[in-house]
């Protein structure tokens, strides 16, 4: 028996599929897709939680208006009762402050 019938002897069989570098093209490749997909996702995201943040402020802002003019309202209609009220909070800030 020659050593070219050995079976241990014989030359490793070429891959007939891709080569490594083609493969890391590909891998490269669908890395960047998927990041590309993710980027896409995140960016709509934020575009939802950014107008959902726009509509919460306007909606304080709407209850801040309407509680000032209901305010105003209720001093216009009753203003003595209104100035007491404040004097009063203003002599409970007063006591609290001066004790710290």
């Amino acid at each position: 028996m020659s050593r070219m019938d050995d079976p241990s002897m014989k030359q490793p069989e070429r891959q007939t599929g891709p080569s490594a570098t083609e493969q890391a093209r590909q891998v490269g490749q669908s890395v960047r897709e998927v990041g590309s997909q993710i980027r896409g996702a995140a960016e709509e995201q934020f575009h939802r939680l950014r107008e959902s943040a726009q509509d919460y402020y306007e909606q304080g802002r709407d209850k801040a208006v309407e509680w000032e003019r209901s305010l105003e309202d209720y001093v216009r209609e009753q203003p003595i009762k209104s100035i007491l009220i404040a004097s009063g909070i203003g002599l409970v800030l007063g006591f609290l402050w001066r004790r710290s």
